[in-house]
């Protein structure tokens, strides 16, 4: 590898208005030329320029799974640059690491710098990365710091440690907990609180994060279909032509409209009819506070914006630093909650896609 990070190319995003040469990216991802850096800004780049996931794989190998994790990863990478990334870091990172900067994508971009610092400080895996930004990301919603801990990336999960082992009643894990969060506390004080458990065996109760409302389409009825209204006769012949297309999108049948508004149907179960004012986020199913059991799949998370008020029996969404986050907290946070999640719901399984776009089909 030639490059350094000095000369990183620039994001997807950030690059030059100009064309994409898709030849030559292809060819530079064939070769494996440069940084995995480089890689991920390529998949951008292509994936930009119109090149399916599956399209770059038949050209240069890159399996799609890797693509994403590469592509996710540089992202994170720049944005830890431009954070004031330390230069053993940033040169570090820019040889190997695309797996652990990628479950930094949850973290804001002065966290992921602080993240990447400690991981490299203490020689942690991935994941240790995994839990790092989990800790991290729970410790960012305090308004007011824990007691003894700073807002040092090494005490976020000091203090994740301290918690879990105060709800620990076996005293391997424990000690276990206690090591952990001893090795990693970046301040005096956080490791004076540690310590504390070493003399005070007291075990306090932890409270289960509630199901999140899970709901899978079974039946065919439960498929609707949002067909648009052109109005009620008489109608001239330009009123038919101002109905849009109604282009259905994905698993749940979404229909985009010119602009940024988009509708999907939802079956009429009694959580959605009780709604004050239901909106829909698109998100996958392992990037939940919990995230689901089974296949990786697409899934719509219904919220109610009239409710807005914490209780610990519900996850719900809130704003952090200006970006929408889902999560369940037992404490009520610091943060400004803005909906609460009352559906979660997984798409229909069809085994032959093709099977329900037949003509009808009629029982022997």
């Amino acid at each position: 590898m030639t490059e350094t990070p000095q000369n990183l190319p620039q994001p997807a995003s950030e690059a030059s208005s100009d064309a994409v040469n898709v030849e030559e990216l292809i060819r530079s991802l064939r070769r494996k030329e440069g940084s995995w850096v480089d890689w991920g800004h390529a998949c951008i780049a292509l994936q930009k320029a119109g090149c399916s996931s599956q399209k770059i794989f038949e050209e240069t190998g890159f399996e799609p799974v890797h693509q994403n994790q590469v592509s996710v990863a540089a992202q994170v990478y720049t944005s830890m640059v431009n954070a004031g990334a330390s230069e053993e870091v940033r040169s570090h990172f820019w040889r190997k690491g695309s797996d652990i900067l990628y479950e930094f994508r949850i973290l804001t971009q002065t966290e992921r710098a602080a993240a990447a610092a400690l991981i490299l400080a203490h020689n942690l895996d991935a994941d240790d990365a995994r839990e790092v930004a989990k800790a991290m990301k729970e410790y960012s919603r305090f308004g007011t710091l824990p007691q003894g801990f700073t807002d040092a990336a090494g005490d976020a999960v000091a203090y994740q440690c301290w918690k879990l082992a105060r709800q620990q009643s076996d005293l391997q894990e424990r000690s276990r907990l206690i090591a952990r969060g001893l090795k990693l506390a970046s301040s005096p004080s956080a490791r004076g609180q540690i310590e504390q458990l070493l003399v005070d065996f007291t075990v306090v109760p932890r409270r289960a994060a509630p199901r999140l409302p899970v709901y899978r389409v079974d039946a065919e009825e439960e498929l609707p279909r949002i067909v648009p209204v052109v109005g009620k006769l008489p109608l001239s012949v330009t009123d038919l032509q101002a109905v849009p297309l109604a282009d259905e999108i994905g698993s749940f049948g979404m229909v985009k409209f010119s602009g940024p508004a988009a509708w999907v149907a939802v079956p009429g179960w009694q959580v959605i009819l009780n709604a004050e004012d239901p909106i829909a986020i698109l998100a996958m199913s392992d990037g939940l506070p919990v995230p689901l059991q089974g296949k990786v799949e697409e899934i719509l998370v219904v919220v109610d914006r009239a409710q807005r008020q914490w209780d610990a029996d519900n996850y719900f969404i809130a704003d952090r630093e200006g970006n929408l986050e889902l999560f369940w907290f037992e404490t009520s946070p610091d943060i400004s909650i803005l909906g609460q999640v009352i559906l979660v719901m997984r798409p229909k399984k069809i085994v032959d896609e093709g099977y329900t776009k037949e003509r009808w089909q009629i029982d022997d």
